[in-house]
């Protein structure tokens, strides 16, 4: 066993394929592999280096890794891949990716995506249905959960949020590179999230809090309209639950997504959503019921909705307790049901 508690990769027939970098996809790979293992001891392994993986199944936890490296991985090597999000409009740099993805379709065995709409984008590409498998992301609800009244204060403290100011988070990624992030990555909507604080700013008294590398694009916009943040780049990924903790409210305002993870966190751990229509937020969210809902770019609505959570604090408990009773079947005790049940286990049968 590795230091995670995890097979050494190489000794376990499935090898999920992960970043060197403590980032999303080695979140995942974590939590997948365990429950996978809980069912079938020693299946599921990380690993950083896919073209050691023969005659076992290599399951690349994003599509932009196998771009980099399916030229050298092994004819006998079954090949699963999470597509997470992208299409050719998004930019000359996916459109090329999407190129490279549909052109090696003839070497992958399955792909798993988190939501409907992706999965009907890729059967338009020609994806065959029996290697096109739908399986969200997940959440941990035995970490994330609601606070308690002291609880939630303590995160406050933590995270320096007066006690006048209302709360709302952005935790993803919304910079090019892995640097300071001053060149926004605008399918994540870094724009139409300053758009709408900024709006929101003239009549609540907003905090925004910020966390995840490459925050610079919206850490000046936030400076240039005056409005007070903190960013935290989290030294350990469990430290995000006392940041959702801080929270009075989370905006989405990605213009492309594949989950993201914050849908599901919000749900557990109590935060009302306002949220772009992309990704699994459709999937997830009823919109008025557990959540809210705008179209891509709608700021107006965004900051309609968000205003009126912010005004009510009996609409914030109703939609945050409806979110929570419906995020158990998200657990990733399930998602890694699915994975074994759905990819790994057909594809072990196989080589």
């Amino acid at each position: 066993m590795d230091a995670l508690g995890l097979p050494v990769p190489g000794q376990s027939p499935v090898s999920f394929v992960v970043e060197r970098r403590d980032w999303s996809i080695r979140w995942d790979g974590i939590q997948i592999c365990r429950r996978v293992n809980e069912i079938s001891p020693g299946t599921a392994s990380l690993t950083t280096r896919p073209e050691r993986v023969v005659n076992g199944v290599a399951h690349f936890g994003s599509q932009f890794m196998w771009e980099v490296w399916h030229e050298h991985i092994s004819p006998k090597t079954a090949v699963a891949i999470s597509y997470f999000h992208g299409k050719p409009e998004d930019g000359p740099d996916m459109a090329r990716h999407v190129d490279a993805f549909r052109g090696a379709m003839d070497k992958i065995d399955r792909v798993i995506v988190a939501n409907t709409e992706v999965e009907s984008r890729l059967r338009s590409w020609g994806v065959p249905d029996e290697r096109l498998v739908r399986i969200p992301i997940g959440v941990d609800t035995t970490l994330f959960t609601p606070p308690s009244p002291e609880t939630r204060q303590a995160a406050r403290r933590q995270f320096g949020i007066p006690d006048d100011r209302l709360a709302i988070g952005s935790f993803q990624k919304d910079g090019n590179g892995w640097g300071e992030g001053n060149d926004p990555k605008m399918v994540k909507g870094p724009d139409l999230f300053l758009e709408a604080v900024e709006k929101l700013a003239r009549d609540f008294p907003v905090f925004v809090l910020l966390t995840g590398p490459a925050r610079g694009y919206v850490k000046t916009g936030l400076d240039e309209m005056g409005v007070p943040y903190a960013h935290h780049f989290l030294d350990d990924y469990l430290q995000i639950v006392s940041a959702y903790h801080a929270l009075d409210l989370y905006l989405m305002t990605s213009r492309e997504e594949g989950g993201p993870k914050a849908i599901l966190e919000c749900a557990a751990t109590g935060v009302p959503l306002v949220s772009s229509r992309v990704g699994m937020a459709p999937d997830v969210i009823t919109d008025g019921a557990t959540g809210f809902l705008v179209e891509v770019g709608d700021t107006v609505a965004t900051v309609q909705k968000s205003a009126a959570l912010l005004e009510s604090s009996a609409l914030r408990e109703r939609v945050t307790s409806a979110a929570h009773d419906s995020i158990e079947a998200y657990d990733w005790r399930h998602v890694g049901e699915q994975h074994y049940h759905n990819v790994y286990k057909p594809l072990i049968e196989r080589t």
